[in-house]
């Protein structure tokens, strides 16, 4: 059972207000809600977005085998079919009822570098196909960590930490950081309107793995975030798109830095709040930008965040072991592909 659903009010944090307190106070407050806020006034221009998104579209636009020629690889790089993922096994009948494409941090073949997890080359549409697309995402990746960087510095504050944390070499000087084009048909197209009810979603309930997560969307409503995982019945609410800006949520990695500090999690897993994507049957496109530390970066309690009466309640891990871990919980095996079973 369900609650009805309404819109919930986030706090709107702006990067270009001189007054740090004042984020820091919105960031605060808003962490203590539900983990979401919006975030304006970045630097990335309204054309430059629409750019991104015209270009994502044209990648969507091409035929099912051209896009399968770009399946995504043991890196997660390149592209993810409709039911591809599951993210909410218990709850969805089939799969996500979305297609994606990963890009991440361009790590050349024969850099060492490259035969860690999460680095490597990326996969690319060829330029006589699609002129011009990499040079787009690739710009539009070094913005978005720009931001992302900036975000971090108002969380480290807020952790009472120094403003550069989150900056150093194995924090997000090195990041495993993740560009994720995202497309749900709708019903246009699968004739699947969301249902929960029947387990029918376009993203299945689900809490972000790393540390901050950027989210640009067109102006189609489908997320909702449920603030109280534990509730019965559950409420969700839809978080309303914003011009010009970014939907930004704090991940799984941050609820077991901060000790739960922020939000009131299960204590057994870190988990920060539950989203999902709810479709009315029109197509929708965002753009998820996930930021994560280094591989060989240990997440664990900060020193701001423990005492003798709130001692760390999760085990220490690296950025890399966890992040495998939760990409193989929730994606398919990828020789299913060539043996026809997805």
């Amino acid at each position: 059972m369900e609650s009805p659903i309404s819109r919930t009010n986030l706090n709107c944090i702006s990067l270009a207000d001189p007054d740090i307190q004042k984020s820091v106070a919105l960031l605060k407050q808003a962490c203590l809600d539900s983990g979401f806020f919006y975030v304006v006034d970045h630097g990335i221009s309204q054309e430059f977005m629409d750019g991104v998104f015209a270009q994502s579209k044209k990648f969507f636009d091409l035929p099912h085998g051209e896009k399968m020629k770009l399946l995504r690889d043991e890196k997660n790089r390149g592209y993810t079919p409709m039911l591809d993922e599951i993210l909410d096994p218990e709850n969805q009948v089939n799969g996500d009822y979305k297609e994606g494409y990963y890009i991440g941090v361009e790590v050349p073949a024969g850099d060492p570098e490259a035969n860690r997890p999460f680095y490597g080359p990326n996969q690319w549409p060829s330029e006589q196909v699609l002129p011009k697309w990499r040079d787009v995402m690739e710009q539009y990746h070094r913005e978005a960590l720009r931001v992302a960087k900036s975000v971090a510095r108002i969380i480290a504050l807020a952790l009472d930490l120094d403003v550069d944390f989150f900056d150093r070499p194995e924090m997000l000087g090195n990041p495993i950081a993740t560009l994720r084009l995202l497309h749900y048909e709708g019903g246009q197209k699968t004739g699947q309107v969301s249902n929960p009810a029947k387990g029918v979603y376009g993203a299945g309930a689900h809490s972000d793995y790393g540390l901050i997560t950027l989210l640009a969307t067109d102006d189609v409503v489908g997320l909702q975030i449920c603030k109280d995982k534990n509730a019965q019945p559950q409420v969700w609410e839809y978080v309303a798109p914003v011009k010009g800006g970014f939907i930004v949520n704090l991940g799984d990695m941050l609820e077991r830095w901060s000790n739960s500090i922020f939000r009131q999690a299960d204590l057994s897993i870190a988990q920060s709040t539950l989203h999902r994507v709810v479709l009315d049957g029109r197509e929708r496109y965002s753009i998820a930008y996930f930021v994560e530390p280094s591989h060989d970066c240990v997440v664990e309690c900060l020193p701001t965040c423990k005492s003798e009466s709130n001692p760390p309640k999760f085990p220490p891990i690296t950025c890399s072991a966890y992040l495998s871990q939760r990409y193989k919980d929730t994606h398919a095996d990828r020789s299913s592909y060539s043996n026809g079973k997805a």
